[in-house]
């Protein structure tokens, strides 16, 4: 039985993704480093599909006749034209008409069925491969459209790779709602039609885990993963390497999320399979991984010396001027900065900078953007902010403004929102933020909590610039989408709260304010207990809005919906 899997389609698509393999065994092979909305994706899978029959008429035979519905050779030979058009490199617009007429003559001879479903993906694979990812979409719909999964398998197999290649049409124009919603149709599919255990099903559900790790979806992407996990201790032996590959998304999940203790054991794992397999490259990475952990428990010794170690593979095996050098130096930097070693924190920053300055042949330049930001960073850290800010407006112009690229740029953009704002240049600050904020809203991103973070900045620098209305609607949006995600207790929230309050103070909104402080108190009391500063300074700030009232504090408990919506 064939897996239920779909072909890529980038805009630099090459002939194997609208070709149709009958094996694709693969071996996720990727370096999970620090979480990040840029995780590096595995390829989307590839599956069997029905073979086109060939058609061994001429061209100039089939011009002659091509009018006439009757004649059974026309759409087959039409498409395989296409994809062998494709395969040689030739004019791909020249590939796109025979595909498209392909797609007319199924559409007005067979009509809705497998045949028209498997011309109108190659049609859309060729507009991706031409870069009009909007001119995709329609046709990828509509080969979902002719297709009814409970016919057979066939119709199935070709239904769920119509779902994968939308979702990965959509990723490229960067929404990463809709690519999510594609992928989950896909998945459904792919286990009505497997079942829950089949092995086929851990590829798809480690993908669609690693879009929920783009989009900042952890918890979703922890159940994926997890499944995954389970069906493979049902099938594999403790050594699979893709039960390896599936620990190390484990990992980069739970590192996200704080858990670090748990990421550290899924590494472990995962690195005791690739030494027994021999896989030094992988070893090195998962090193590289392992030296996260550790720096995020402030474990610096060691995690300098998992830099070390796999600094040493990556050299060895790639190279003093590879990129991925530079990232094991960019991490190094990080360390001896928190360390307070800053003679060294700079020394490795200079480093990294002299490798990715060269623009090496084959490397990306989000991958060298992502660099240079995190190279900003540190110089940021260590008070140099106008290196910092020289090395984000470097980040912005190797990026285009290309849907695929805008959740990239909108954090580069939010980025240099917060330094000019801690330098006080609000007025700068609050255009960087719009700016990434639009780019999110395109995106689909508006339900992340990154996008309700950027919001609560933006309200700020509003504030600062005596835009008090704009920045009660900024805290207010920023408060809807933090209680949804973090839940109203987390920091972050509460973050929010405190920042909506002194905006309602300043417009007067004196019992809205202080509502809103004395559940920010009693969070506090709660948490940190009555003798904390902040606890006492919260109380003087309550103290003196209740003063203004007129009134004294209250001291019943409210419930959040209660106390807030009220005030918005």
């Amino acid at each position: 039985m064939s897996g239920l899997v779909s072909a890529k389609t980038t805009p630099n698509a090459t002939p194997q993704h609208i070709s149709f393999p009958q094996n694709d065994s693969r071996i996720h092979k990727n370096g999970y480093e620090t979480p990040s909305p840029l995780l590096r994706r595995t390829p989307s899978p590839s599956f069997a599909k029905p073979k086109i029959k060939p058609s061994k008429k001429t061209l100039q035979e089939q011009r002659t006749h091509e009018s006439s519905i009757d004649n059974l050779d026309l759409g087959p030979f039409l498409l395989k034209l296409a994809i062998d058009t494709v395969a040689s490199g030739d004019n791909q617009n020249k590939a796109l008409d025979y595909a498209t007429r392909a797609s007319i003559w199924f559409e007005e001879s067979s009509g809705p069925g497998l045949d028209l479903a498997m011309s109108l993906q190659v049609e859309a694979a060729i507009h991706c491969s031409l870069g009009r990812l909007e001119d995709a979409i329609p046709v990828l719909e509509r080969s979902i459209e002719v297709l009814d999964h409970e016919k057979g398998q066939d119709h199935a197999v070709a239904k769920f790779s119509g779902f994968m290649q939308l979702g990965d049409t959509y990723s490229m124009m960067g929404r990463v709602d809709r690519s999510i919603s594609s992928y989950e149709s896909g998945l459904k599919i792919q286990i009505e039609t497997l079942g829950d255990f089949d092995l086929r099903v851990t590829e798809t559900c480690r993908y669609l885990a690693e879009a929920y790790v783009q989009a900042m979806q952890f918890d979703d992407a922890e159940k994926l993963c997890q499944r995954s996990l389970e069906i493979h201790r049902e099938y594999d032996s403790p050594t699979s390497l893709e039960e390896a590959g599936d620990r190390r998304l484990m990992a980069l999940i739970y590192e996200a999320k704080g858990d670090y203790e748990s990421a550290l054991e899924h590494l472990v794992l995962a690195s005791m399979v690739m030494i027994a397999a021999g896989q030094e490259n992988e070893v090195a990475a998962i090193d590289v991984s392992i030296g996260n952990v550790y720096a995020a428990l402030c474990r610096f010794d060691e995690a300098i010396f998992s830099y070390q170690k796999a600094l040493t593979v990556f050299k060895s095996i790639r190279g003093d001027g590879h990129s991925t050098i530079a990232s094991v130096y960019i991490r190094l930097a990080d360390v001896y900065c928190k360390t307070g070693k800053l003679r060294e924190s700079k020394s490795y920053c200079e480093n990294a900078l002299r490798i990715l300055s060269k623009q090496v042949p084959g490397i990306a330049t989000e991958e060298i953007a992502s660099g240079l930001t995190e190279i900003s960073s540190i110089y940021q850290a260590l008070n140099e902010n106008e290196e910092a800010l020289k090395l984000l407006h470097m980040a912005m112009k190797l990026l285009k403004d290309t849907p695929g690229q805008r959740s990239m740029v909108a954090g580069i953009e939010a980025h240099m929102g917060v330094m000019f704002y801690k330098v006080g240049r609000y007025g700068e600050a609050r255009s960087s933020f719009k700016d990434a904020v639009a780019k999110l809203r395109a995106s689909g991103e508006t339900r992340s909590v990154f996008f309700g973070i950027v919001l609560n900045q933006m309200g700020l620098a509003s504030a600062q610039l005596y835009r008090i209305d704009e920045a009660v609607e900024l805290f207010q949006e920023a408060r809807e989408i933090l209680e949804q995600e973090c839940g109203p207790c987390h920091l972050d929230t509460i973050g929010v709260y405190s920042n909506l309050a002194a905006t309602y103070d300043a417009m007067g909104r004196v019992e809205d304010a202080t509502v809103i402080l004395e559940y920010i108190l009693k969070l506090r009391e709660e948490k940190l207990g009555t003798a904390n500063p902040e606890v006492a300074d919260e109380k003087k700030r309550l103290a003196m809005l209740l003063k203004e009232a007129g009134r004294a504090r209250i001291r019943k408990g409210n419930s959040l919906v209660n106390l807030l919506d009220s005030s918005s």
